[in-house]
C-alpha cells in the first residue's frame, strides 16, 4: 500500500490556480519549429498525457517545462507565479529516459544523496521508498548492477521521495513489465490524490493512467482535450493541506 503524506514547502494560494499552466509555448531547434506555440494548464489532482509520434517533441517539452531548455517563445506559470529557476527546484520532479543514478552508490546510498540534494516528502524514508517500488531487499546492491528495470524502480523510489507536487515524467514505463506498469499508475493515482499533479508522456502504446486525465497531442494542433477519465478521483486538497491517501494496491 501506498500512503502519501503531506509536502514540506507548500505552494498555496488563495484562488487556487492550476498548478502548472503554458501560455504561447513556443521551441525551435536550428531554426525548425519542434513545438508550439502551446496554452494548456493542468489542476491539482489532474495528470497530461502528452502523445505524439517520435520527434513531435514530447522530451523537449517537459524538458522546456523543467527549465533544462530555454522556449523560444511563451510563459509558464507553477501555482500562479512565474516559473523561475528557484520555483521550479522545488515545486518539479523530473523523470527522464536517464536513471540520474550514481553508478558506484548502492541504491540505498543513491536515494540518501539525492534526498540531500532536494529534501525528501514528509514522513517517507528511503528505505520505505525501496519497499514501495519492490526494492526491498536491493538496499546494498550497486545501481551498475541492477537491471535496467530496477533502474527503473530506483528512479520512481527517488521520484515518491521528492517533496514537490508537481511530476514531469518522461516514457515512465519504458523498461518496466506488467507489475512495474501497475505500480507507476498507482504511483500516480496517489500523487494525484494529495493534490499533485503530473505530466507523463507516451508514444501510444499505453492507455491513460487510472486517474483524471486530459490529453495533449503533438504534431496535430497540439491542443489539449478536454475529456476526463471515468475513474477520476476527486484531489483532497492542495498541495501542503491534504492529508494522507491510502491507494489500493491491485492484486
Amino acid at each position: 500500500m501506498i500512503t502519501v503524506s503531506s509536502w514540506n514547502t507548500p505552494l498555496m494560494t488563495n484562488r487556487n490556480p492550476p498548478l502548472l499552466a503554458a501560455r504561447g509555448l513556443r521551441f525551435a531547434r536550428n531554426e525548425q519549429p519542434v513545438f508550439g506555440p502551446l496554452d494548456f494548464a493542468v489542476d491539482a489532482g489532474e495528470a497530461l498525457l502528452v502523445q505524439g509520434d517520435n520527434g513531435a517533441g514530447k522530451t523537449t517539452l517537459l524538458r522546456v517545462l523543467a527549465g533544462l531548455l530555454q522556449a523560444d517563445a511563451g510563459e509558464v506559470d507553477i501555482d500562479g507565479q512565474p516559473a523561475k529557476a528557484s520555483l521550479r527546484s522545488r515545486a518539479i520532479a523530473y523523470l527522464g529516459h536517464l536513471p540520474a543514478l550514481k553508478a558506484d552508490l548502492s541504491a540505498l546510498e543513491n536515494l540518501n544523496f539525492l534526498c540531500g540534494l532536494h529534501g525528501r516528502r514528509r514522513g517517507q524514508t528511503p528505505g520505505n521508498a525501496l519497499g514501495i517500488v519492490g526494492l526491498a531487499s536491493y538496499e546494498d546492491i550497486l545501481a551498475r548492477q541492477l537491471s535496467a528495470g530496477q533502474k527503473k524502480r530506483l528512479s520512481l523510489a527517488r521520484l515518491w521521495l521528492a517533496p514537490a507536487p508537481l511530476w514531469l515524467l518522461d516514457e515512465p514505463y519504458a523498461n518496466l513489465d506488467l507489475d512495474g506498469i501497475n505500480l507507476v499508475n498507482r504511483m500516480v493515482q496517489a500523487h494525484l490524490r494529495d493534490g499533485g499533479a503530473s505530466l507523463l508522456t507516451t508514444h501510444g502504446a499505453y492507455a491513460a493512467p487510472p486517474v483524471r486525465t486530459r490529453m495533449l497531442t503533438l504534431g496535430e494542433g497540439s491542443r489539449p482535450a478536454d475529456a476526463l477519465s471515468a475513474s477520476a478521483a476527486t484531489p483532497n486538497a492542495r498541495p501542503g493541506m491534504a492529508g494522507p491517501g491510502y491507494p489500493e494496491q491491485s492484486h
